[in-house]
């Protein structure tokens, strides 16, 4: 019998609880006594090097790497489960990747960002949400109204980021606030279709 594969991805603005879920995830596996790898994107160093770390400061070990082949590398073969956070920072060929994974028997768990500041899909992760088995989305607070948050809106120099600035740009609370439909902006003259 075909080992049983799933690709499970949690989603949500920042704040969310999309750190802490995966972390979850992890550990109950653990608790099954499942081989577990839990990988990060390099860049995202913002609180630890070698960890996942929530906003909240709990951690969970795992493998930093740089682009979504070096993966391929470090991925054991005996592993059941592969977590993977902050997927959106990863490049397009993630998404076969991770299909590939699934569809030969393991447990993929993967987080990240669905939209970007703009409020736009945030890399392969209109790609993955598609071709996932179970999608979770996680619901922040709005920073500015207390209602449900699923935005994230970038802040600089105290005011909404502008259309254009670059999309990826690592922070934390000195640079994104969660926010609500109602409260999210973009600094921009040109008006969303």
């Amino acid at each position: 019998m075909k080992k049983y594969g799933q690709l499970i991805v949690v989603c949500g603005s920042m704040y969310a609880g999309k750190s802490e879920e995966l972390i979850r995830r992890a550990r109950r596996a653990l608790y099954a006594k499942k081989k577990v790898q839990v990988f990060k994107p390099a860049i995202d160093n913002r609180y630890d090097e070698e960890h996942v770390v929530t906003h909240m400061g709990v951690k969970h070990p795992s493998i930093p790497v740089k682009q979504a082949s070096d993966l391929a590398k470090l991925i054991e073969k005996d592993t059941d489960v592969v977590c993977i956070e902050e997927v959106q920072f990863f490049d397009k060929s993630i998404v076969d990747f991770i299909i590939q994974l699934a569809d030969s028997g393991k447990e993929l768990v993967v987080a990240g960002l669905d939209q970007d500041f703009r409020r736009q899909p945030f890399g392969p992760m209109a790609e993955l949400l598609s071709a996932a088995d179970e999608v979770i989305k996680l619901r922040a607070i709005c920073m500015k109204c207390g209602r449900p948050a699923s935005h994230t809106q970038r802040i600089i120099n105290g005011k909404p980021a502008k259309w254009n600035d670059p999309i990826v740009l690592i922070g934390a609370t000195e640079s994104y606030e969660a926010r609500c439909r109602a409260c999210h902006q973009i600094n921009s003259p040109k008006l969303r279709k």
